[in-house]
C-alpha cells in the first residue's frame, strides 16, 4: 500500500507525536508538539532561555556570609573526625555550616543514617532516649528551574512531586541509602533523535548535562560514531532520565547517576526505518545498556509482522537480560502501538497533570503502566480525576533546544506525550536495577512485576485496560521489601 499522511508502510516507525505528522522515511516521536519549526523539532511557544545563576541580587552578601561559614565549617569537620563520626554524616554538617541558613545534606544521607539508627539516640540514665524527627518527603536538590531560589525546579516538574508526579524526592533518598545515588552503576540507552551530547561542529552540549555522564553511542542514521541531535527530541527524553541534578541550575533527571548512551535511530525530522532502530537495540545490548528507552512508534496498522528484523532485536534484548521501555502511542486509539505492543516491551501511556488518562494516549491490552505525559484529560466519565471541560493540565518540562539551532537551550513549552511519560518508566527502571532491591542481577520479567506491583492505582475497578497497573511510583519502587524483593535471612 502506498503510505498516507500520519501513517508508514512496514519499512518504518515513527515518534509517537500526535498532530502534524511528518513525510520521510520512518518512525516518529512519541511527543505531541504544537507545531513545526525549523530542522523539525516539534517546538512552539515559550523557549525560555537558561537563566545565568549568578545574577540574583542577594550573592554578594550569600558569599561573605559562606565564606564565613567555611571556617566554621573546617572546624565542625575536625571536631566530627575527632568524635569518631561518619564521613557522610561530617560532610553533611560542614555542608550545612557553610551555607547559613540551609540545611544542606548530601542526597539521601539523613535517610541512610536514621536506617542505621546514626542519628537517633542518646543514653540517659543508662538507657537510650530516641529523638523523634519531622517526617519529610525525601532529598530536594538546588536546581532552580527558571526560579531564582535553591529548589525552584519543583515549579515546573509538577511530574517529579505534584500530585500525580512519580515520587522522585523520595526515590532519590531511597536509592541514596543504597549506596547507588541517583542509579550509579546503570547504563540506560536512549534510541531516538540523538542526544546533545558533546561540543561537536555545529552543536553544543547541554549546559545541564556533564561531560562524563555519557557511554560511547553510535549514530545509525548517518552510520558515524556522532549521535547529536539536531531535533531535540532525545535531547528532552535523556534530560527526563538522566539530567544533571544538584548542581544549582536547570531540572533535575529522575535517576540523575545513570550514564547515558546515545543511540541515534531517527533523523532530524524525527523518522527512522525499523531496521535502523533494530540495529540500534542490537548495539545497546552488546554495548552495555541494561535499560533501552524507546519514545517512538509505529502506525497502529503496522503489526509484528511487518517489522521482522525488529521483534527479533527486542527478543534478544530480552534474552540478554535488558529491559525494554516504549511509548504506547498518541491516537488515543484502544491499541497500542509498535514497538511497545511486541513481547517483554514495557508500554507507557500517558497521563495529565490532574491524574487523568491524557487524552492522545493509547490504552487497552497490552499497556503496563502510564507516566506523567501531560496535556489534556480524556472524557472518561465517573474518573474523578478527568476535567475535560477545564483547562489542560500542563505540558512536561526538561532542558532542550527552545529553536531549530541546537546550540540554544532552555524549557520549551509544547512538550507532551507517550515519548515524555515513557522515559519516567526507563529511570524508574534504572534505580530499581541499581538499589539491588530484588538482587544484584534482576531479570527484565522481575523488573516489570516490580513497577506494576508498586504502581498507584487510577480511574476506577474496571479502568485497567486505560492505566495498565497504574501510575508509576518511583519511590515505592525503590523503597526496601515489598514485592519481588529477596526474603531477608534469619537472624
Amino acid at each position: 500500500m502506498s503510505p498516507t499522511k500520519g501513517h508508514r508502510t512496514t519499512a518504518g516507525a515513527w515518534l509517537s507525536g500526535r498532530g502534524t505528522c511528518l513525510s520521510g522515511a520512518g518512525a516518529w516521536l512519541s511527543g505531541r508538539r504544537t507545531g513545526l519549526s525549523g530542522g523539525g523539532a516539534w517546538r512552539s511557544g515559550r523557549g525560555t532561555r537558561l537563566a545565568d545563576p549568578g545574577t540574583s541580587l542577594s550573592d554578594d552578601a550569600r558569599a561573605r556570609a559562606r565564606a564565613r561559614g567555611l571556617v566554621f565549617a573546617a572546624i565542625v569537620v575536625a571536631v566530627l573526625a575527632l568524635l569518631g563520626a561518619t564521613q557522610p554524616a561530617a560532610a553533611a554538617a560542614a555542608a550545612a555550616a557553610a551555607a547559613p541558613g540551609t540545611a544542606a545534606a548530601a542526597p539521601g544521607t539523613r535517610r541512610a543514617q536514621r536506617r542505621r539508627g546514626l542519628d537517633a539516640r542518646r543514653r540517659v540514665g543508662g538507657r537510650l532516649d530516641y529523638i523523634a524527627h519531622i517526617a519529610d518527603s525525601g532529598w530536594i536538590p538546588d536546581d532552580r528551574g527558571e526560579g531564582s531560589d535553591p529548589g525552584d525546579w519543583q515549579q515546573l516538574q509538577w511530574n517529579f512531586v505534584g500530585r500525580f508526579g512519580v515520587e522522585a524526592p523520595e526515590a532519590w533518598a531511597n536509592v541514596a541509602a543504597d549506596g547507588a545515588p541517583g542509579g550509579a552503576g546503570v547504563i540506560v540507552a536512549v534510541l531516538d533523535t540523538g542526544v546533545a551530547y558533546a561540543n561537536r561542529g555545529p552543536f553544543r552540549r547541554s549546559p545541564d548535562f556533564g561531560r562524563y555522564e555519557f557511554v560511547k553511542g553510535y549514530n545509525f542514521v548517518n552510520h558515524t560514531p556522532y549521535p547529536n541531535d539536531a531535533n531535540g527530541h532525545g535531547t528532552f527524553v535523556a534530560g527526563t532520565i538522566a539530567e544533571r541534578t544538584d548542581n544549582g541550575l536547570g531540572l533535575t533527571g529522575l535517576a540523575f547517576g545513570v550514564k547515558i548512551m546515545p543511540v541515534k535511530v531517527l533523523n532530524n525530522e524525527g523518522e527512522g526505518y525499523a531496521s535502523t532502530i533494530a540495529e540500534g537495540v542490537y548495539f545497546a545490548v552488546k554495548h552495555g545498556a541494561k535499560v533501552i528507552n524507546m519514545s517512538l512508534e509505529f502506525g497502529t496498522e503496522v503489526t509484528g509482522r511487518d517489522i521482522p528484523e525488529l521483534i527479533n532485536a527486542l527478543q534478544y534484548a530480552y534474552r540478554r537480560g535488558v529491559v525494554v521501555v516504549a511509548a504506547a502511542g498518541n491516537e488515543g486509539h484502544a491499541a497500542i502501538a509498535y514497538p511497545a505492543r511486541a513481547p517483554h516491551v514495557i508500554a507507557v501511556g500517558a497521563t495529565t497533570e490532574h491524574g487523568c488518562l491524557a487524552a492522545y494516549s493509547n490504552y487497552g491490552t497490552g499497556l503496563a503502566l502510564v507516566a506523567p505525559g501531560g496535556g489534556a484529560d480524556a472524557n472518561l466519565p465517573g474518573d474523578p480525576n478527568c476535567h475535560p471541560e477545564l483547562p489542560p493540565g500542563r505540558d512536561v518540562f526538561q532542558m532542550t533546544f527552545t529553536g531549530s539551532s541546537p546550540r540554544r537551550f532552555g524549557f520549551p513549552n509544547g512538550y507532551e506525550g507517550t515519548s515524555m511519560a515513557a522515559p519516567h518508566v526507563a529511570a524508574t527502571a534504572a534505580l530499581i536495577i541499581a538499589s539491588h532491591v530484588l538482587g544484584a542481577r534482576p531479570t527484565p520479567a522481575q523488573v516489570t512485576a516490580r513497577l506494576r506491583a508498586t504502581a498507584r492505582k487510577l480511574g476506577g475497578p474496571s479502568d485497567g485496560g486505560l492505566y495498565g497497573a497504574g501510575l508509576v511510583d518511583a519511590a515505592a519502587a525503590t523503597a526496601p521489601g515489598g514485592p519481588g524483593a529477596p526474603a531477608a535471612p534469619p537472624p
